[in-house]
C-alpha cells in the first residue's frame, strides 16, 4: 500500500519537509508514504492563479499511478481536490479540508495561521464553501514566504499570530502551511490549546484510509 504526498509546487525543499511531518506516523508494518514534487508547478502558491495552475497536472498524476491506495495533495489551498476525486475512485485528501475536520474535533471555533493576505483571502471563501464559517474565528498573516515560516527563527512571529487567533475567539489553531510542523508542538505548549499541522491531519487520515481497506 502507498500513500502519495503529492506536493503542488516545485520546491524539492517542502518535499523534503515531509518526512518530518509525518515520522510518527510511519508503520514498520503498515502502508509506505511517498513524497512527490510536482514538476510542472510553481516554486510556491502564493495566489489563486497558482493554485489553478497546478488542477490538471495534478489530475494526471492522480490518473497515471494505479499503485497508489490514497492520494493526499499536500498544499493548504487544497488546489484540485474536487477535479482529482472525480478522475478516481481512490480516497483524495486535501490538506486544509483534513486540517479543519481535526480543529472542528477538537475544538468549537478554529483560526488559521495563514502566510500573507492573499491567503487570508483564499481561506475565508473556502470556508464559507465549505460551510463552516460559523466556526471560523478568522485567519491572519505572518507576512512570510513558505521559505521564511519554514524556520525557526519563525516561531515568534507565529506565536504573536497564534495568540491573536486565540484573542478573536478561536479554540483551535492550524498552522496554514504544509511546512510549519516544527511549530506545533512549541505553540500548542506556549498557548496551551490545540495546534493542528496539516500534514499530520491528512496524513493520520490517509493511513486509517488505507488500512481500512485491506480490513477484513
Amino acid at each position: 500500500m502507498t500513500i502519495l504526498l503529492i506536493n503542488p509546487n516545485s520546491n524539492p525543499q517542502v518535499t523534503a519537509g515531509f518526512d518530518e511531518a509525518i515520522a510518527p506516523l510511519r508503520l514498520s508494518s503498515g502502508p509506505t508514504f511517498e513524497g512527490m514534487t510536482l514538476a510542472e508547478g510553481p516554486f510556491g502558491i502564493l495566489s489563486q492563479h497558482d493554485v489553478e495552475s497546478v488542477v490538471l497536472p495534478l489530475r494526471r498524476v492522480v490518473v497515471e499511478r494505479g499503485d497508489v491506495s490514497v492520494f493526499v495533495i499536500a498544499c493548504f489551498s487544497d488546489p484540485g481536490l474536487a477535479v482529482c476525486r472525480e478522475a478516481t475512485s481512490r480516497p483524495v485528501l486535501g490538506i486544509r479540508e483534513c486540517a479543519v475536520l481535526s480543529a472542528l474535533a477538537q475544538g468549537d471555533r478554529f483560526g488559521i495561521i495563514a502566510l500573507g493576505p492573499s491567503s487570508v483571502k483564499r481561506h475565508g471563501r473556502a470556508m464559507r464553501e465549505m460551510g463552516f464559517a460559523d466556526r471560523y474565528a478568522g485567519a491572519l498573516p505572518l507576512h512570510m514566504s513558505v521559505e521564511e515560516a519554514e524556520e525557526a527563527e519563525a516561531f515568534p512571529r507565529v506565536r504573536e499570530v497564534g495568540a491573536a487567533l486565540i484573542a478573536q475567539g478561536a479554540e483551535t489553531l492550524i498552522l496554514g502551511c504544509a511546512g510549519m510542523v516544527r511549530h506545533r508542538a512549541p505553540l500548542a505548549e506556549a498557548l496551551g490549546c490545540p495546534v493542528i499541522d496539516p500534514m499530520q491531519a491528512s496524513a493520520t487520515q490517509a493511513l486509517g484510509l488505507a488500512l481500512l481497506a485491506t480490513a477484513r
